[in-house]
């Protein structure tokens, strides 16, 4: 397992690890006998943000967050003849201040190499956020819950000192302009860069 933490956001990531027969089997009209057999799952209880509601399985934000850090990942993953195990990754948020989904991602990487499954590199990720008032902006690092509610943009960066491998954007105004783009792009690598390290 791995659990990174950073500021109050705090992500326990467990690995295990099964046969070929454990992975999952896909249904689906296109492709009948399909099989996964590289799962993340991520939670995010109630009590990881102070609120009280029941537990009725997984919501939208649970299921879009995995497949972010299951996407994230899934190009590190050793194919089954080098690594011929079923690998679930589960992620579970202990407290949340901002970006459980990229420390789910950096956990993952953290659960992946305590639990021997020789990934090509570790990923690690961080979310960008926006303000701006029309004319002037500032593009922040590491976005907190309330600069998340309050700001412009949550723009999530997965990759590995070598590039990205996944990206995810919300924004809440019309567009972004290019140079906002290449500045947030910039300061997401050199964020990553550090946390790599």
């Amino acid at each position: 397992s791995g659990l990174f933490r950073r500021g109050q956001t705090q992500v326990l990531t467990i690995a295990t690890l099964g046969t070929p027969r454990d992975a999952q089997e896909m249904d689906s009209l296109i492709s009948p006998e399909e099989t996964k057999r590289y799962l993340h799952h991520y939670n995010m209880p109630p009590f990881s943000t102070g609120e009280v509601y029941p537990l009725r399985g997984p919501r939208r934000r649970e299921i879009g967050h995995g497949a972010l850090a299951e996407a994230a990942l899934r190009s590190m993953i050793p194919d089954e003849k080098a690594f011929p195990y079923t690998i679930r990754l589960v992620s579970e948020v202990l407290s949340s201040n901002g970006s459980t989904s990229m420390a789910s991602v950096c956990g993952s990487t953290l659960a992946l190499m305590d639990a021997g499954v020789p990934i090509t590199r570790p990923v690690g990720g961080i979310a960008m956020g926006l303000i701006s008032d029309g004319e002037r902006y500032a593009v922040l690092t590491d976005i907190q819950g309330i600069e998340d509610h309050l700001g412009d943009m949550d723009f999530k960066v997965a990759g590995t000192e070598k590039g990205i491998t996944a990206l995810q954007m919300d924004i809440k105004i019309s567009g972004v302009t290019d140079a906002v783009m290449a500045q947030a792009l910039e300061q997401a690598r050199v964020a990553r860069m550090q946390i790599l390290k």
